[in-house]
């Protein structure tokens, strides 16, 4: 049987963004000294409207930066999209928490950033999409589960690429003493196609490691598997094998 592997997505592009690690060759060099991310700072997002930049959260603000960053402005409006992220704005929600025990009025704005696809949504409102969207969370596995949804849009129509964006900010302390995980605030935007000139990954569940044992997140350390050209990563239960 003929055609792409369902396994297998080419990176044709990507974008990533941290405080203090904003450009290509900061990531580049990264990669070849990796170290803890950075974990307060937000970009400024100058490429959206005044009004719209003024309600994004700093979540929103990572999500959209890698997102627009990745892509060329003719592919915004008609990408396929996968939304990743592990907690979304609960820190949003649980601000609002706090303002319903002290009795104070809650802000409607904020109330609609709090649920699960607002990155999504923004997105679309700002890029003018009308293309099929997905948002998840998966706990530790959240990076790979994002990957996994990704090569399904791609298996359902492998001749349109589909845009991967990753991204998480520090937990509220009221709940971070929960979570075992790197905390930083970063955004990593992945343009994925069954075929291309990017370098071509094979995806499986042949990993049997601890997702977040490096001391960064899932998707910063798959970075740097990719920029540093080797052979074989695995986050858990999920493995990347590149192609030859």
């Amino acid at each position: 049987m003929s055609g792409p592997t369902p396994t297998r997505a080419h990176v044709e592009r990507w974008f990533a963004w941290s405080p203090g690690v904003e450009d290509r060759s900061a990531w580049e060099g990264w990669a070849a000294a990796p170290r803890p991310l950075a974990l307060e700072g937000h970009p400024d997002a100058a490429f959206l409207p005044a009004m719209l930049r003024r309600r994004c959260t700093p979540l929103t603000r990572l999500v959209l930066t890698a997102a627009f960053g990745t892509l060329a402005e003719n592919e915004r409006s008609r990408v396929r999209t996968v939304f990743a992220t592990r907690h979304g704005s609960i820190n949003e929600s649980i601000e609002l928490l706090h303002a319903v025990v002290a009795q104070e009025r809650l802000s409607p704005t904020k109330f609609s950033h709090t649920v699960h696809n607002a990155q999504a949504g923004l997105f679309c409102i700002a890029a003018g999409n009308r293309e099929a969207s997905s948002s998840l969370a998966a706990r530790a596995d959240t990076f790979a589960c994002g990957w996994l949804e990704a090569l399904t849009f791609l298996e359902r129509e492998p001749e349109s690429p589909v845009l991967l964006v990753t991204s998480d900010v520090p937990l509220d302390p009221t709940f971070a003493v929960l979570v075992r995980e790197p905390a930083a605030a970063y955004g990593l935007g992945l343009l994925l196609g069954s075929s291309g000139d990017g370098p071509a990954f094979d995806f499986d569940l042949a990993g049997g490691g601890e997702a977040g044992s490096q001391p960064w997140p899932d998707a910063a350390e798959f970075l740097r598997f990719l920029l540093a050209g080797e052979a074989r990563l695995e986050l858990g239960r999920f493995g990347w094998t590149r192609a030859a």
